[in-house]
């Protein structure tokens, strides 16, 4: 029976190829800095960086795995890609979006994309 933490890589797994199919290039995996990190940092374009929490799912649980990406989260993921522009020096157009991935067994049942998923204050 798979872990939580298979679960996740799975879904981050899944979630990369979703986007690569949409030509977007992934520049990190698990990027980390301090206590934060941002599962998959993606260019969507050439000037647009996007920062992408993937939030993963296994049976019929109660509403979207996307709706557990609150508020401190947030803050953190916003934290965290600050950081990350600091690091490549980039500072330009950015972006925080959500997968939201749902699994049943080994069967994809869904990948939803929330783009523009919230806009760190």
């Amino acid at each position: 029976m798979p872990t939580h933490l298979d679960t996740g890589k799975r879904g981050e797994s899944l979630a990369a190829e979703f986007l690569e199919r949409k030509g977007w290039r992934i520049a990190e995996r698990n990027w980390r800095s301090g206590r934060g990190e941002i599962d998959l940092i993606a260019w969507a374009h050439e000037r647009l960086l996007v920062f992408v929490e993937v939030k993963t799912r296994a049976g019929d649980g109660f509403g979207g795995p996307e709706e557990a990406v609150n508020a401190r989260k947030q803050d953190l993921l916003a934290r965290t890609a600050g950081r990350y522009m600091e690091h490549i020096g980039y500072d330009w157009e950015i972006r925080f979006d959500i997968v939201a991935v749902l699994l049943r067994g080994d069967k994809v049942l869904e990948i939803r994309h929330v783009e523009d998923a919230f806009f760190p204050m």
